[in-house]
């Protein structure tokens, strides 16, 4: 059975020792010291790990399962869901004036780390409800504020968004659903939507549905759209719950992963429902939700492969497979364990150097959230730029990680006993909801570059390139600064490419931008890695941790030199052109 244990040490380093959250001025932040951050994070570990992990194999065996119209979840998941609730982790970083605690959202991705590691398809039940509290508390009326958040913040209510249809995934443009407007301010839905996670389920009272659908007036394409809000369950005026809703659950999808999680295919006939922002404006209201849920699905990607890679470190140490080529280590036994040999050892630092790269991007992320969130025209452009990024970039190399870390199990790993197999089918989705990964490089490179006249971009150059000159001189210049400098070099020439090739011919930029996005993903991991070097090295010259600050510098090094140079690879693929990719014609594949 897999193992889990919630790495805090890390997650404190990466917000104290580098982003140094408590020192950034923002409101609330200065009361972020480490004692508080760590019984913070101490909590929800021991939530995790004695409460969620053990509950992750039994939801991917169990299922979820359809019994007259109603959704039941799997053995253990509506305890395990008060006890979440009874924490109060759903409210952790929500608006006080609805019952929530007002942390800030660097604290609630640190803590959906955790969760996410220990039972990924069971944090989605909460996670989602997250982002439809966030589009309903950024663009709805102050009535509708008062009648969903309070209860969603609790997750007494759980909420889902509700995109895709049978016909149309990212193309929304093609939706059929309608709203036809009623007497009373309200709209009819009518319609079928596929693929919504946490559709239903026996854990809430209510769950609380946002709807894309058509209303007459708004003409074709995406911006006739408006998004509306579509109880399972009306709602009286004393808040009392009232008459089923016109909307059911069609049937469940049989998926390849995240069996505890209900995958819904949801009717809606004819179902009442509210206008959320402005008519024939969803999709800005939508966007809301769904960045979020880009930021979360990439938490996702990583997070999913740190429960596998522990594991895998696990039994590496435990099974003896053959010698070391350079001497016996275990005379006294049958044999060596796994993790002597050479080839393991370059599969784990692999796994490692990612994920504690991931970690430190994902929370850098989350930090420039909270900047934004205060107003900060820049962290809001940055943070941007890298949603993509983090989305794609994380949830590629997550799921490669999870295959790496089922491969030194050897056919172990093929055998659902051991539960490796979980992490990678599980890992398989993050790749392909919220946007796949191949629209989020066109996003990439057909938005976000040239957004508000390049300057996002080029203000990550410049932040790369003062980083580097401030840290020019030193014990880390070889082994983190030239590589990182060599690394933004490719990366800037790419872009530069694009500029000079793309308006001539845009395939030249679209078919190089999957390449453009990982090395993207991997220029700011050699950035995550060399500002954790800088504050590993400062821990050893305060006398602080030192097989804690070595371990972290030997693995930053691991990965400056053996993953860090594939930004040259992926540089010469994009400067290859689209003829390459597009030689062949259709009827010759």
């Amino acid at each position: 059975m897999p193992i889990y244990t919630p790495p805090v040490r890390d997650l404190q380093f990466g917000l104290h020792d580098v982003l140094k959250i408590q020192q950034s001025g923002l409101p609330g932040h200065d009361e972020l010291d480490r004692d508080f951050t760590e019984a913070v994070l101490d909590a929800a570990g021991k939530l995790s790990a004695e409460v969620l992990a053990p509950l992750n194999m039994v939801g991917d065996r169990q299922g979820c399962r359809l019994e007259n119209g109603v959704v039941r979840t799997p053995d253990g998941f509506k305890a395990a869901f008060e006890q979440m609730k009874e924490g109060g982790w759903t409210a952790l970083d929500c608006d006080p004036e609805y019952g929530g605690q007002g942390m800030p959202y660097v604290l609630g991705l640190a803590t959906g780390e955790l969760f996410v590691s220990a039972n990924m398809a069971f944090n989605m039940y909460q996670g989602l409800t997250h982002g439809a509290y966030s589009a309903i508390h950024a663009h709805g009326t102050d009535e509708q504020k008062q009648t969903w958040l309070p209860r969603m913040v609790s997750c007494d209510w759980t909420g889902t968004m509700n995109l895709t249809e049978p016909h149309c995934g990212t193309d929304l443009g093609l939706l059929r659903t309608r709203a036809e407007p009623q007497d009373d301010g309200s709209y009819l839905i009518t319609g079928q939507k596929i693929f919504i996670s946490a559709g239903d389920h026996d854990m809430a009272e209510n769950v609380i549905h946002l709807v894309l659908a058509k209303a007459p007036g708004g003409g074709e394409g995406t911006r006739g759209i408006s998004l509306f809000i579509v109880p399972k369950f009306l709602v009286n005026e004393d808040g009392s719950l009232g008459d089923r809703n016109g909307v059911s659950v069609g049937n469940l999808e049989e998926k390849m992963g995240i069996h505890g999680n209900a995958t819904c295919v949801m009717n809606y006939d004819g179902a009442k429902g509210w206008l959320l922002g402005d008519l024939h404006k969803g999709m800005r209201a939508m966007f809301t939700m769904m960045n979020e849920a880009r930021m979360g699905v990439g938490l996702q990607g990583y997070a999913s492969a740190v429960a596998a890679y522990q594991s895998a470190v696990d039994y590496a140490k435990d099974r003896l497979q053959g010698r070391a080529v350079t001497g016996a280590k275990n005379p006294s036994g049958p044999a060596d364990p796994l993790i002597v040999h050479p080839d393991i050892r370059r599969s784990l630092m692999d796994q490692k150097s990612f994920l504690e790269g991931a970690r430190m991007l994902s929370l850098w992320g989350a930090h420039l959230i909270d900047k934004a969130h205060q107003g900060d025209a820049e962290a809001e452009g940055l943070i941007s730029l890298l949603t993509p990024v983090i989305k794609g970039f994380l949830t590629d190399k997550g799921f490669e990680t999870t295959v790496l870390a089922q491969q030194i199990y050897g056919g172990h790993g093929y055998i659902e006993e051991h539960g490796m197999s979980q992490f990678v089918r599980d890992a398989r989705i993050t790749m392909i909801y919220e946007g796949a990964n191949g629209v989020q490089a066109l996003d990439l490179v057909g938005r976000k570059l040239a957004a508000a006249g390049g300057k996002p971009i080029t203000g990550f150059f410049e932040m790369i390139k003062s980083f580097c000159k401030d840290h020019a001189e030193g014990p880390l210049a070889d082994d983190f600064i030239a590589p990182l400098k060599a690394a933004s070099k490719d990366l800037q020439t790419a872009a530069m490419f694009f500029m000079e090739r793309g308006m001539k011919n845009p395939d030249d930029a679209l078919a190089g931008s999957y390449d453009f996005m990982h090395l993207l993903g991997h220029v700011a991991l050699g950035f995550m890695w060399a500002q954790m070097a800088v504050a590993a090295h400062a821990a050893l010259a305060a006398g602080g941790d030192a097989s804690f600050a070595t371990t972290k510098l030997a693995t930053g090094r691991y990965y400056m030199q053996r993953q860090l140079p594939m930004t040259a690879t992926h540089l010469a693929r994009i400067q290859s052109g689209a003829d390459p990719v597009m030689a062949l014609d259709a009827e010759a594949f």
